[in-house]
């Protein structure tokens, strides 16, 4: 049978579930918070459908026609991919920031070779919560169905002809490739759960944890014989559970759902089950919705939709300079819809059926490694072309503010040796800070430089220092002089833990032992708080607040010191320095002062209305230009939430 005479209705539907609910995830619906399932939906229909046809040639055949295999893939794939990746790094560099679009141009590359899934895995990329996301991210799901379509012919034409050498019975018989795929998709469900647990991107994004969702289509299509035996009616009441399972996951799960882990059985269970009763044809069965015409069409452009649909969303905002809001997402989702139709009519279909590339598999092999060259040469040519991001200014000397004292002991602070002690550390870093405000040119020796501004990192965090959501306690985390007898804590959120390299270059000038003690969005208060991302109380943070003043009190430090960040408001349950902050910190001093330390509480840093490093990076002859004023970084009370 040809390519089009498999044609299911229901399938085609169910890739317009998908797309309906990524695209509207991606424009803010928000009542769609889980519309991100959308992409393991395609997970599971591509394991389904490729998988069929592997199947059905190995059975017919005996052997697999690797060529045709993968020009069929370059026909379908590349040439909307192609276009739509040399449109966004063009985009890119004319209206994103030179740095923004140098990184742009390193993620179309990968995406263009069909690594982008592990560059973002391994830049720690957050998916679901990425606050400057790059327009190329939506790649990622194509490098790991690649390298799918890459590994599993090779793997399921290896089962079939181990089991024809070896004589066993039914080699014919689907039963051994559906036992090797069960059990690789066991083996990949049980790193996707652990992964997500100890390093979610990498969860995401990877194939091996991945893997699992296609390889759940797969077994579907080697079960199809045994399904298409089912009565009618179970049949039509399992695909409307499996399709009620796939609406309730876009709708009850959000951003904060640890994903995919054990909540992605939900949305690939359902496409299973869609399926597997689409195999008995059930009339009263889902069919009778996806097999309309509209979701036809949603289906038929899904492919060139889900690639047009992002980068838009990315773009337009950058270079308008503001947020367009809900209407204005639609309605850019509703112009790449259209785009797409017209990708399928003038891109796609051409290629995909031009009768001179499918009599010819080497031709579309030639067209697909042709297409592939043009997007990574755009991408390489773009970023030659795109302006340093870094600063040329003359290279400002370090203005240093020694401590002279033990923290124990008074503090005083010079500049110099020779200078006379002040009696504060107030003056000379309001003087440091009015001098650094009236550097225009970007200085060239930066650390970090700006390039290299958004993946700086204190070193506890990447020690893996900073305690994650659901951890209460800190492990032994110790910097500078770490035999010292003079200790420093630094105790508070991630934003306390910006703090680090300051004080880590105080204690290596004074010798102390500085130990970092922070937790994410778990502010050094004693208060009880709300956490809107795991949706509950945060009971973590009270025990690992309780838990660090016990230590602080075996350890008996000279210094604590106190940092978090100003965003802590009504989604808290409280404000930051409202009556239940200022007393509940007054509380907390005290305890740590009862252990004989000093206390040092520092307030939260003004909030900058722009990303300033991006801003830096188009502006490096006028950095002025990026600061933010006073009354929009602060409030009266010197606090913004």
């Amino acid at each position: 049978m040809t390519e089009r005479n498999r044609f299911r209705a229901d399938v085609e539907g169910l890739r317009a579930v998908a797309v309906l609910a990524v695209v509207l995830f991606h424009a803010g619906v928000r009542w769609l918070g889980g519309g991100f399932v959308g992409v393991d939906v395609f997970y599971v229909v591509s394991g389904f459908l490729i998988t069929g046809l592997l199947w059905e040639e190995l059975r017919d055949t005996g052997g697999l026609k690797f060529a045709a295999f993968y020009a069929r893939r370059a026909r379908r794939l590349l040439p909307a991919s192609a276009l739509v990746l040399v449109v966004t790094v063009v985009a890119s560099s004319f209206w994103l920031s030179p740095l923004r679009a140098r990184v742009v141009t390193g993620d179309a590359a990968a995406a263009a070779l069909y690594v982008a899934n592990y560059r973002f895995a391994a830049l720690g990329t957050n998916y679901l919560s990425e606050k400057f996301a790059s327009p190329i991210q939506h790649y990622w799901s194509l490098g790991v169905e690649e390298q799918f379509y890459l590994l599993w012919p090779l793997l399921l034409l290896g089962v079939f002809l181990a089991g024809r050498r070896l004589g066993w019975l039914g080699w014919r018989s689907p039963a051994l490739a559906a036992t090797v795929l069960a059990v690789a998709g066991a083996a990949s469900f049980a790193l996707c759960v652990w992964l997500t647990n100890v390093s979610e991107p990498w969860a995401f994004f990877s194939l091996s944890s991945r893997a699992w969702e296609l390889a759940a289509g797969g077994l579907v299509a080697l079960s199809a014989g045994w399904l298409r035996r089912q009565p009618a009616a179970a049949a039509a009441v399992l695909g409307w559970v499996g399709l009620g399972l796939i609406v309730w996951s876009t709708v009850r799960f959000n951003t904060s759902t640890p994903f995919p882990g054990t909540a992605a059985l939900l949305p690939v269970g359902g496409t299973v089950a869609v399926i597997a009763a689409g195999c008995a044809a059930p009339r009263l069965g889902p069919a009778v919705l996806l097999g309309t015409r509209p979701m036809g069409l949603g289906g038929r452009i899904s492919y060139s939709w889900y690639l047009w649909h992002w980068p838009p969303l990315v773009l337009v905002p950058a270079m308008l300079g503001h947020a367009i809001g809900l209407a204005g997402n639609l309605i850019l989702t509703a112009g790449s819809g259209l785009l797409a139709f017209a990708t399928v009519k003038l891109v796609e279909d051409p290629v995909r059926f031009s009768p001179r590339l499918r009599v010819r598999p080497r031709r579309s092999l030639a067209v697909g490694a042709g297409l592939t060259a043009v997007a990574v040469f755009a991408s390489v040519g773009t970023a030659a072309a795109l302006p340093n991001p870094n600063g040329h200014g003359q290279a400002a000397a370090p203005d240093a503010i020694r401590v002279t004292s033990t923290p124990g002991g008074q503090q005083a602070a010079v500049r110099d040796p020779a200078e006379a002690r002040l009696e504060s550390l107030s003056a000379p870093i309001v003087q440091a800070v009015a001098k650094a405000v009236s550097v225009r040119t970007v200085p060239a020796n930066l650390s970090p430089s700006v390039a290299h501004a958004h993946a700086d990192q204190p070193q506890p965090v990447l020690d893996g220092c900073l305690v994650r959501w659901l951890g209460t306690q800190s492990p032994t985390c110790q910097y500078a002089s770490t035999t010292s007898r003079t200790g420093v804590v630094l105790f508070g959120d991630s934003h306390a833990a910006m703090w680090f390299p300051a004080l880590d270059q105080v204690a290596q000038a004074n010798q102390w032992r500085l130990e970092a003690l922070t937790k994410v969005t778990c502010p050094p208060v004693e208060l009880s708080i709300f956490s809107p991302d795991l949706g509950r109380q945060y009971r973590e943070c009270d025990q690992w607040r309780a838990n660090v003043l016990q230590r602080i009190r075996a350890e008996r430090p000279a210094l604590v010191v106190l940092g978090s960040a100003r965003h802590y408001n009504d989604l808290y349950h409280f404000k930051v320095y409202g009556p239940q902050w200022t007393s509940a910190l007054a509380k907390e001093v005290s305890e740590i002062r009862a252990t004989g330390a000093r206390v040092v509480v520092l307030g939260p840093a003004p909030k900058p209305t722009l990303d300033v490093p991006d801003c830096l990076s188009a502006h490096l002859s006028n950095a002025v230009a990026c600061l933010s004023s006073r009354t929009d970084a602060v409030n009266a009370a010197g606090v913004r939430a």
